[in-house]
């Protein structure tokens, strides 16, 4: 379809008759797809026009448009807008008559457009396909970094993951080429990466389907981790819906010197504000030490974000962006966004709800955990702490990469770590990996000779995947239950989530700090303090860190690994067999029958932290992720059931036997018994999988009743017709007792802003009455009683 409001900007700008320029571009002669898309990218150079990425030449960046909407915006409020305001507003469906509220209004927004990572992009692209439409409305892509485990190395574990997710890739491939999506095959790099060096640009509004998608604030976008029902909506042409967020303002001041890197910039607001401390809220920095930071490092720190449960982070457009863009290949859509830098900035005087401030002159390099990224330990405490909590001393293994930390400039100052202990004749005397965050960076560090200073050093350079980070590691170094210590660049270190033990105490550090304390091998040593020996005896200490920020021969882009969609994808079949075990296609779920729930039995009381590896683990199920009913057998087996302590153990309400979690689900469900689950705070942190969401709603689950949730689990649940409560009182949790049963009453009132009423039916026969609360505005009570958004949607076309 000719781009008529494109053609009429070119006309307005450079005083062409729209007619005749219309006529160029719809000659009598019909021409191919592919003849148009060249024709409009090339008419767009000349006038000035600037493509989203290269593989989307006929897709543009209209800055003119967010100016005219924060205008609007501006103009109504009489304020100063932060830069997250600006970008958010200014891609509102309808800036005119949108309510904005902080923390209150639902804002319907147009998206630029989405990402998928191959986990998640199972279920996302078999909920459209369920849709029924025949294209995506906005760029898309799907990304295979989820499913290559961790074994041996690069090339043999990559060559093993295409050979048993062969049926899952040819999904993913035929279904993006069906419906207009790029896909970046096995090898390709972590989803993040890719967005960064691809698809990110300053001002863009991006949603992802994974958690770490704030990655893409580094090159100042607003970039939205959510479950693939929001990606549904968004690749079908439905404005988007988010809570209004709330701004969490972080001034930076100093400059980064010594051991400390960006990464400790995102410990240390971790520590300050906790895993739950950004939620409802967007994470803008800005400040005079953020000229001190590359680009990949504000990528780091935003990445990280996630671990705080905001909404997204940004940074301001600075030099260090367009250098970065430049490098990638985008020079042009730095040269624009200079051109629009007062909409890519803060106003001058906006407001934040609340404000850090951080000394870069002052930061110290930080180690943090065990078990939650926001357990934070300066590294001048750090040997205190590990010996007073007993934490295991001897570091077994030191893993570098991921989508938080592996950039060209992460590469190069862990080399230059690792390259120091090599001249004195040292090597790491733990277990090291390193993880290329792309095709990109893999091949620059091989040509650039610091893939070969890992392996001297004794390193593992594994596949460009996600792998330890996401827990596709095959460890075998240790047994499974052994106490160990790890340390990683990673971003998150949840109990089991890198290796499936428990009693593995994983550190999130920077990539640099990792690489010394590898040298050492023991978790008290501070490279900024303490000595090494050399074989020689000589005794020496590390300098600091040092490396190029971006590669001075350029990128190697490495093998080409994007698959473009055809223009004509007719011909194309998406086929789903039906005995697999790997791939389902979905069955709409029931719409809600218009009665109260009464005398539910809880399935689970949720002691603790529950996240969504508890909810639904990662690792070796990943490969059900496209199967609803077989990934549906490790719902919620890693939370703590109250009642014993105990995980993956619970009461049968029915037989009084004690099951597992997903078996007592399946009972219920087969006696057609809907239950509800019952939990602590921030309920659902951690990945945007809404596999956590929707495994629940297919064995039968109603409601999920929590002191408070994450903000993507919260919404996913939605998503699925399952209802979201939070409790009144939070004390109100320990009137409940696993053995109680719920009726959550007067359903046909349910409306937004007006709490639930909850009657407790106690073992003894006593009831109580409690209130549960919920954020559900008009159109997500509608999802509720159709069964599912998609049941919605479906309904209305």
């Amino acid at each position: 379809m000719c781009p008529v409001p494109f053609v009429r900007h070119i006309c307005r700008n450079k005083s062409l008759s729209f007619g005749k320029t219309y006529a160029m571009m719809i000659q009598a002669k019909p021409i191919s797809p592919a003849m148009y898309r060249r024709h409009i990218s090339q008419t767009a150079l000349r006038f000035g026009a600037v493509s989203m990425s290269k593989f989307e030449p006929d897709r543009f960046i209209n800055f003119e448009k967010m100016d005219k909407n924060i205008k609007i915006v501006k103009d109504r409020l009489q304020r100063p807008l932060t830069l997250s305001e600006k970008i958010v507003y200014g891609h509102l469906d309808d800036p005119v008559n949108q309510d904005i509220e902080r923390g209150v209004s639902y804002l319907r927004l147009r998206p630029d457009r989405v990402a998928m990572q191959d986990a998640t992009a199972q279920m996302a692209m078999l909920q459209f396909i369920s849709s029924g439409l025949p294209k995506v409305a906005v760029p898309s892509t799907i990304h295979c970094d989820h499913l290559i485990e961790a074994q041996i190395g690069g090339d043999k574990d990559l060559a093993r993951a295409k050979d048993i997710n062969k049926e899952v890739y040819n999904f993913l491939a035929t279904a993006a080429a069906k419906f207009g999506v790029g896909f970046w095959k096995p090898g390709s790099g972590i989803i993040h990466q890719i967005v960064l060096e691809n698809y990110a640009f300053p001002g863009v509004l991006l949603i992802g389907t994974d958690s770490h998608t704030p990655n893409g604030g580094g090159l100042g976008g607003v970039c939205i981790g959510v479950g693939g029902a929001d990606a549904v909506d968004v690749m079908a042409g439905i404005p988007w819906e988010l809570k209004c967020p709330k701004v969490i303002g972080v001034k930076l001041t100093g400059k980064l010197q010594g051991w400390t890197s960006p990464k400790d910039v995102i410990l240390k607001v971790a520590d300050i504000l906790t895993v739950k401390g950004g939620t409802g809220a967007i994470v803008e920095y800005f400040g005079p030490g953020v000229e001190s930071l590359s680009c990949t490092g504000m990528g780091t720190i935003c990445n990280m974000g996630a671990e705080i449960g905001a909404t997204t982070s940004t940074f301001p457009f600075n030099h260090r962006m367009a250098s970065y863009l430049e490098a990638t290949g985008r020079k042009g859509v730095g040269e624009e966004a200079s051109k629009f830098q007062h909409i890519l900035v803060a106003d001058e005087g906006a407001e934040y709800d609340r404000i850090i401030e951080i000394d870069l002159n002052e930061l110290e390099p930080h180690v943090n955990g065990p078990f939650t990224p926001d357990l934070g330990n300066p590294i001048s405490k750090l040997d205190q702490s590990a010996v007073e909590n007993d934490w295991p001393l001897d570091i077994k293994v030191g893993l570098i990469g991921s989508c938080t930390n592996s950039s060209y400039e992460d590469m190069c100052r862990s080399a230059s770590v690792a390259k120091q202990a090599l001249d004195k004749g040292m090597k790491a005397k733990s277990m090291f990996t390193v993880t290329p965050g792309s095709e990109q960076i893999r091949a620059t560090i091989e040509r650039d000779g610091l893939a070969d200073i890992f392996r001297d050093f004794g390193g593992v350079v594994l596949a460009n995947a996600c792998g330890p980070c996401i827990g596709q590691w095959d460890r075998r170094d240790i047994k499974k239950g052994e106490k160990n210590t790890i340390v990683t660049s990673y971003n998150r270190n949840f109990t089991g989530r890198n290796d499936a033990n428990p009693e593995t105490h994983a550190f999130v550090a920077s990539p640099e700090l990792v690489t010394a304390m590898v040298i050492s091998g023991d978790l008290r040593f501070n490279p900024s303090r303490d000595d090494l020996t050399a074989p020689n005896g000589e005794k020496f200490k590390l300098e600091s860190p040092h490396g190029d920020e971006l590669p001075v021969k350029g990128f190697d882009p490495g093998q080409d690994t994007y698959q473009e969609p055809p223009q004509d994808s007719s011909s194309v079949s998406v086929d789903v067999d039906p005995m697999s075990n790997r791939l389902q296609l979905l069955t709409p779920f029931q719409k809600w029958d218009g009665k109260d729930y009464v005398d539910l039995p809880i399935l689970i009381k949720v002691k603790g932290k529950c996240t969504t590896d508890h909810i639904s683990a990662a690792g070796p199920w990943l490969k059900y992720r496209g199967h609803l009913d077989n990934i549906s057998n490790n719902m919620l087996i890693g939370a703590v059931n109250s009642e014993n302590g105990k995980i993956n153990e619970v009461k049968n309400q029915l037989t009084g036997v004690f099951s597992s979690v997903p078996d007592t689900a399946r009972q219920y469900k087969a006696e057609n018994i809907g239950w509800v689950v019952v939990g602590d705070e921030n309920y659902g942190e951690g990945s945007s999988r809404e596999h956590a969401a929707l495994e629940p709603r297919h064995l039968g689950g109603k409601a999920i009743i929590v002191k408070s949730f994450a903000r993507i689990h919260e919404t996913n649940l939605k998503k699925q017709g399952l209802l979201p409560l939070t409790f009144a009182n939070a004390s109100d949790y320990d009137k409940i007792q696993p053995s109680d049963r719920i009726s959550l009453v007067n359903l046909k009132s349910l409306q937004p802003g007006q709490p639930i009423e909850c009657h407790i039916k106690h073992e003894n026969g006593s009831n109580e009455t409690i209130l549960l609360n919920h954020s559900m505005n008009e159109t997500q009570v509608e999802w509720f009683k159709a069964g599912s958004a998609l049941n919605k949607m479906a309904a209305s076309s």
